[in-house]
């Protein structure tokens, strides 16, 4: 079993939602971790568990990443990781991969499916073996318990309940569990 680490260097866990139905906002995780167990060189029997920091939030606003690390969104001081463990991660065609798996964010645990493109493997610099992978999704923050809300003066809502998910992954491999020691 090979198992590969993320990059934090290389990787970019980011998400968007709407605001006032008519814009959107992009924010993402500075602080990260994740773990690809995998026998088959396509990744095709991929385990993957991934977790972020709440408190990492950064939308490039600090008086609303403070606000999201409040009960209102993300309520970091009682849930302070999201995390996320694979079922399956299933070839569709081509590079193109659906991963499923539970999304657990403020206590709550849902399965979810995302899109993943595989965007091959490379030798880093160091010699070392890299592969990339685009994964996109989608979540509606409201199962989640992300409930805030406002109303504009003309009765619209300040932010739409979809969160669109959007991470750019590179890993490393790290070990060989069923390599032989020489």
């Amino acid at each position: 079993m090979n198992t590969w680490k993320i990059d934090p260097i290389h990787s970019d866990i980011k998400f968007k939602v709407k605001h006032l139905l008519i814009s959107t906002v992009t924010g993402e995780f500075k602080k990260f971790d994740a773990t690809v167990e995998s026998e088959k060189d396509d990744f095709s029997d991929a385990k993957i568990k991934f977790e972020a920091e709440v408190d990492s939030i950064d939308t490039g606003n600090e008086m609303r990443d403070n606000h999201l690390r409040t009960n209102d969104f993300f309520d970091a001081a009682n849930y302070p990781k999201i995390t996320f463990a694979s079922d399956s991660f299933v070839k569709t065609s081509g590079d193109e991969y659906e991963l499923t798996g539970d999304f657990t964010m403020r206590g709550v645990t849902k399965k979810i499916k995302l899109n993943v493109t595989y965007n091959g493997k490379a030798k880093g610099l160091d010699g070392s073996d890299l592969a990339g992978f685009e994964i996109t999704g989608k979540i509606n923050r409201m199962d989640y318990g992300v409930k805030w809300n406002a109303l504009t003066e003309t009765g619209g809502i300040a932010l739409g309940d979809d969160v669109k998910l959007d991470l750019a992954i590179e890993i490393k491999k790290t070990a060989n569990v069923n390599a032989v020691a020489a």
